[in-house]
């Protein structure tokens, strides 16, 4: 069993539920189990302006997928939301991204992990630090050092 980390935002369409509804649909991934999942929070978005406000969560799944097949499964649920891949960083209803799986340093033509912005990111740092917080990434950095770097800035959790 590989332990992964994934992050969940949304800003079209009823982000809240749309995120909420994801978090659901990773329990159903076969072989994998979901272990914890972070509450929601609210985000300014990144990217270009005039975009609506993120919701955003972490969960951690434990899986005998490789990681390739997992990210098959993300954008199997990414697509059950017509998710679609208009500009970059643009809005969009769903967005599946893994941040770390197990120890591995993975850089392929269709995935990169540890996930290549998830040091700069409040918004994925603090949720993550939320169910790890004694995280250490593949290369040895420390979550808590991560965060250290990373005010929370306009970040803020809400009920889920």
């Amino acid at each position: 069993m590989i332990r992964a980390y994934i992050a969940l935002g949304s800003n079209l369409e009823d982000p809240r539920q749309q995120v909420t509804d994801a978090l659901q649909e990773l329990r159903a991934i076969p072989n994998t189990e979901m272990l914890a999942h972070s509450r929601l929070y609210r985000s300014d978005p990144v990217g270009p302006p005039g975009q609506p406000d993120y919701i955003n969560a972490v969960a951690c799944l434990e899986t005998t997928l490789e990681a390739e097949q997992l990210l098959d499964a993300l954008q199997a649920i990414e697509q059950a939301h017509d998710r679609v891949r208009k500009q970059h960083w643009g809005p969009r209803t769903l967005d599946l991204d893994i941040l770390l799986f197990g120890d591995q340093l993975i850089s392929t033509e269709r995935l990169t992990v540890p996930h290549a912005f998830m040091s700069e990111r409040s918004f994925v740092l603090y949720p993550l630090a939320e169910i790890a917080p004694e995280l250490q990434l593949p290369e040895g950095t420390d979550l808590k050092q991560l965060l250290s770097q990373c005010p929370m800035g306009t970040l803020e959790p809400i009920a889920l």
